[in-house]
């Protein structure tokens, strides 16, 4: 779980909560720095978790059993995320890119139509957190800063960080590669906190128990701390500018309003 979230901080196409940005018109590149933070982490979770799987089970020689390759499932790969990146540019509109590729696979690879009986639940779960995390009250929320997006990290692994990545978008003025570092590895902290550990713990339910990750991750909960402050230490806080068009022309409306009352005040002196 530490791992695929690490790996997709820094990516647009790598994680849920980056993709949700980049759908939201953040920039591909203003996530990218992520990966600094993200380094970091896997050189301390990598390390420790490599000696507990070397303590659970040594590692032991390859099989004589041939891999094969399965060369159609990897071009579908590369199709969906094609698609993705294509019909989003284009349209908009990333899942009809997504779709269309997986009905142009579907004629010559086979598609496992019965996981879906696993994921709807899941999805809609998400789905109501997400809505639910729109109905909320953004000026309530804590100012854009990086102590609180310090805390959204720890809150991703038992909130989900779907909908928090749902919440800072609509409240906007965050450092997009800092945030998406938070909540994307920071709910690697528990099973709950992102798609990965949901994705996991359907197939080994044991990774529910709280007590139980948290005693044998611990050292993921580390690998956050020193991954952000090492991030803090080398680019520091930069807050981007709104991504929203609607956000951004209020900005530039309460910047006229401004300097018209400036103008205003001007003249109420000199009269």
């Amino acid at each position: 779980m530490a791992a695929s979230n690490a790996g997709g901080a820094g990516s647009v196409i790598g994680d849920t909560t980056t993709t949700l940005m980049w759908i939201d018109g953040v920039n591909p590149f203003h996530v990218f720095h992520a990966y600094i933070a993200s380094i970091v982490a896997f050189l301390i979770f990598g390390i420790f978790g490599s000696i507990q799987q070397d303590k659970y089970q040594r590692i032991q020689r390859d099989s004589s059993i041939e891999i094969k390759i399965n060369i159609r499932k990897i071009i579908a790969v590369l199709l969906i995320i094609a698609g993705a990146i294509i019909s989003n540019y284009l349209l908009d509109f990333p899942a009809f890119g997504v779709w269309i590729a997986i009905i142009i696979c579907s004629s010559f690879c086979i598609t496992p139509w019965d996981e879906l009986n696993k994921a709807i639940g899941g999805a809609v779960f998400l789905m109501a957190l997400v809505t639910a995390a729109s109905l909320m009250p953004i000026q309530d929320l804590p100012k854009a800063s990086w102590v609180s997006t310090f805390i959204l990290g720890f809150v991703s692994s038992v909130f989900d960080n779907i909908p928090l990545t749902k919440l800072c978008l609509k409240q906007g003025g965050y450092d997009w590669g800092v945030l998406a570092y938070a909540v994307g590895f920071g709910g690697s902290m528990l099973w709950f906190g992102s798609s990965a550990g949901v994705a996991l713990s359907n197939e080994y339910p044991e990774t529910r128990s709280v007590i139980s990750y948290i005693k044998h991750g611990w050292h993921v909960s580390l690998a956050y701390v020193v991954g952000f402050f090492i991030l803090m230490g080398t680019l520091g806080w930069n807050p981007h500018t709104s991504h929203r068009k609607e956000q951004n022309e209020s900005l530039s409306n309460e910047v006229s309003l401004y300097h018209l009352k400036q103008k205003t005040d001007f003249f109420k002196s000199s009269f």
